[in-house]
């Protein structure tokens, strides 16, 4: 598949997070995609794991919004925050494709924190998603 190909396929992903559409998002991965999340140790193989996991989530998916889409050919990121009800998530997602087809995502997760004082004289300040 072309660069092309995937990302109009990672856009029906992103259409299908943001619309809360596990269908439509379990549809866009391979039969033995695998879903990894480093920060609680979990791993998902197959389809219909996945399928299974994000339909049974707890009140839902949380609700997203896509900051940047970045890559090209078969490797894409996707960085977002996710709002689980109110408290809010730094996302970065992992992408990758083979025959136009989700074979592998690997989701970080970061709370929001305030930043140290000890620094503040060498960073500049950037706006933090408000709550």
């Amino acid at each position: 598949m072309s660069h092309h190909d995937n990302r109009a396929k990672l856009d029906e992903m992103v259409t299908a997070m943001l619309a809360g559409d596990m269908d439509g998002l379990t549809g866009l991965l391979a039969d033995e995609a695998v879903v990894e999340w480093p920060q609680s140790g979990e791993r998902i193989v197959g389809r219909e794991a996945c399928a299974v996991v994000y339909k049974n989530y707890p009140g839902g998916p949380p609700a997203y919004q896509v900051k940047r889409i970045s890559g090209e050919g078969d490797h894409f990121t996707i960085e977002s925050v996710a709002d689980y009800g109110g408290e809010k998530v730094y996302v970065a997602n992992i992408v990758e494709f083979r025959d136009g087809k989700i074979v592998r995502q690997t989701d970080y997760f970061a709370d929001p924190f305030e930043a140290p004082a000890w620094r503040s004289q060498w960073v500049e300040r950037m706006e933090m998603v408000p709550d």
